[in-house]
């Protein structure tokens, strides 16, 4: 099936697409339906930004499928709530923060729930983490007894 909308919205950030039978490489992916599906739920600008994202991090452009679009879909819902102004006046820190996070090994690891828990909710959890880390209110003043305090 076609979804000339999704497949444009793809090309609009130089992101091949390609068939089902072919292993996606750096800038190429096989969710055009993934895609469409979120468009269809959250709009057009929605999903354009999922794209950007991962367009505008090298770090995460290896790793453009269902799991993953679906968790940046959540993430960016979940900046809008709980991080407005990093949505709305400072969408370059949102870039730098996907390009500082191990995207893909985070999904690597993710594989390893496969049959237990949901990929796309283990890719949240562990990108609201770290988000909350670098955006919330621990950040200007860490917990000292934090297991993960920053160097």
């Amino acid at each position: 099936m076609k979804y000339p909308e999704a497949e444009a919205i793809f090309e609009e950030f130089d992101i091949r697409v390609v068939p089902a039978n072919v292993v996606p490489a750096v800038r190429e992916t096989r969710a055009v339906a993934t895609l469409h599906r979120i468009a269809k739920r959250y709009g057009k600008d929605h999903a354009r930004f999922i794209v950007m994202t991962f367009a505008e991090t090298a770090n995460s452009q290896g790793s453009i499928n269902e799991h993953s679009l679906w968790a940046v879909s959540d993430m960016v819902r979940l900046a809008e709530k709980n991080f407005p102004a990093l949505m709305t006046t400072d969408v370059s820190s949102w870039f730098s923060f996907f390009d500082s996070i191990p995207f893909g090994w985070m999904q690597l690891w993710s594989e390893d729930t496969d049959g237990i828990v949901p990929k796309r909710f283990v890719l949240v959890g562990m990108i609201y983490e770290r988000m909350k880390r670098v955006f919330g209110p621990l950040h200007s003043e860490p917990d000292l007894f934090d297991d993960r305090r920053r160097a």
